[in-house]
């Protein structure tokens, strides 16, 4: 059986084929269409066909709110309507099955099938891209919640009135730890007079915004801009992390997202040294990991859930 994993994220679109033992064959990459569902189904249908073969399903990540395989809530993709049948839409394009799973729960998916997450009953997966994700394995299974949005950690309240999110509320942990806030801070602080590297970079790197990749250089240069919000980040991270190590008692932390796949090993430790010191009694064996599968942990996951598709009917 041959599936296809769709990853759609903040800044690209990811599609591969996918066989039995998850591994990642044909794939394609494309930025990610900004004027709504439309132009996202046309993205992934000239994915898939330009792929080696035409696959029996394709299981689809999407950064937003997926319960029934219908999207309830998509913030960071631009102009899209609350009751579009994606899902439908997408199927009717494409001429085969199609699953929906948020980009998040889909990338932990993939890392526990056949990376960084392998094995392990309890886990938690946040996911540093354009914002902040999460997703959650629980007593062995993937947990999603009552409506699909289980494990939004961007959104936990780390500072109560503080920096003001992208979602409209204020102190939400995406606020400080999203490279687009985070970008969007540097400039500010720019404007207001600070030196930073972090622009021209981007323009050196004929990149539209600063990359994961440009914040990494920024930080190895020791741009005092970009490791003051850098460090904010991550003390951030560390009270969202640590809060829900507390109430779950889990054994596992896994880094993912843009900064993972440029920080790896790096990430994971500062963040684990950061939220250990607020969890009151931690598992012995707890760890914290960088996504083990790169880009290739969306498409894996989503991937799966098109072969769960076909084998429910």
């Amino acid at each position: 059986m041959i599936v296809a994993g769709v990853d759609v994220g903040g800044t690209s679109v990811k599609t591969g084929l996918v066989d039995d033992d998850h591994g990642v064959g044909d794939h394609a990459k494309d930025a990610t269409p900004r004027e709504g569902p439309e132009a996202l189904i046309e993205v992934i249908r000239a994915q898939i066909e330009g792929l080696g073969e035409q696959p029996d399903a394709v299981g689809v990540g999407i950064p937003g709110a997926v319960s029934g395989n219908e999207i309830l809530h998509v913030p960071n993709l631009g102009s899209w309507p609350g009751d579009f049948p994606f899902a439908r839409e997408l199927e009717k394009a494409l001429g085969v099955p199609v699953a929906l799973g948020n980009d998040v729960n889909v990338g932990l998916l993939g890392e526990w099938l056949a990376g960084a997450a392998k094995g392990a009953a309890n886990v938690l997966g946040v996911w540093m891209g354009t914002g902040v994700g999460g997703a959650l394995i629980l007593d062995g299974r993937p947990y999603n919640g009552g409506r699909g949005a289980a494990g939004e950690i961007g959104h936990m309240v780390v500072h109560p009135g503080g920096a003001l999110c992208s979602c409209g509320r204020r102190g939400c942990l995406e606020a400080y730890a999203g490279r687009r806030m985070m970008t969007a801070s540097a400039r500010a602080m720019q404007d207001a007079g600070r030196e930073t590297s972090l622009f021209a970079i981007r323009d050196e790197e004929h990149k539209a915004r600063p990359t994961s990749k440009v914040w990494e250089k920024a930080l190895g240069d020791g741009d005092a801009v970009a490791t003051a919000l850098f460090d904010e980040a991550i003390e951030a991270l560390g009270i969202a992390v640590g809060s829900v190590i507390n109430l779950l008692d889990l054994e596992l932390v896994v880094l993912g997202g843009g900064f993972a796949e440029r920080m790896g090993k790096q990430l994971a430790e500062s963040v684990g040294q950061a939220a250990l010191p607020r969890v009151m009694a931690p598992d012995p064996a707890l760890s914290f990991r960088p996504a083990k599968l790169g880009d290739a942990s969306g498409i894996v996951g989503a991937a799966a859930l098109a072969r769960a598709r076909i084998v429910e009917g």
